[in-house]
């Protein structure tokens, strides 16, 4: 129950970035898009060459300020998984036919994302750039995002169908081809 508990917290109650997220509320996911830009901003060779060019001083403020950049990304795609992941709870109700090896695999996967959230974002914290790591939990949450929506469309079919089903035995056979 405490991992449960940790997995569905607030993320807003600890420390996070001052970075205003207001605009991540209507991104709605595109925020995946911005990876290749996150990625040159810390990528060491963009430092480098930053490091070669500028004075120590703003060499230092703009390695800040990138990495705040990272960290509202990395919190605005926690709070993405975290609306998929109740999704799938609301998908999961719909459809009886998924049992409790489903509902497992579901708790896994945000045990598991909420563990390699914490470990990026302590790296970034220390001041390290985990690239490889944040790509695959953005890979994680693009097909999470896409198993929901063949999920979806599937349940949406099977309406439909019982819809259709539905009205036809309503007209007791009357109906006409």
């Amino acid at each position: 129950m405490l991992l449960l508990a940790w997995v569905l917290r607030d993320p807003r109650e600890f420390a996070q970035p001052d970075v205003d997220l207001g605009y991540a509320e209507d991104l709605d996911r595109r925020h995946v898009t911005y990876f290749p830009q996150v990625r040159q901003a810390m990528a060491a060779e963009d430092s480098a060459f930053l490091a070669s060019r500028a004075s120590q001083a703003l060499t230092h403020r703009v390695r800040r300020e990138r990495r705040k950049i990272a960290l509202a990304y990395l919190a605005c795609l926690r709070g993405d998984f975290l609306k998929l992941w109740r999704l799938a709870r609301v998908i999961a109700s719909m459809a009886p036919q998924l049992g409790a090896a489903q509902e497992l695999e579901r708790l896994q996967l945000g045990l598991a994302f909420s563990w390699r959230y914490e470990m990026i974002r302590m790296k970034f914290f220390l001041g390290f750039a985990p690239l490889p790591e944040l790509g695959s939990l953005s890979k994680v949450v693009s097909r999470l995002s896409i198993r929901l929506e063949t999920a979806m469309k599937d349940l949406g079919e099977r309406a439909a169908l019982a819809a259709k089903l539905a009205s036809s035995m309503d007209g007791r056979g009357l109906d006409t081809p």
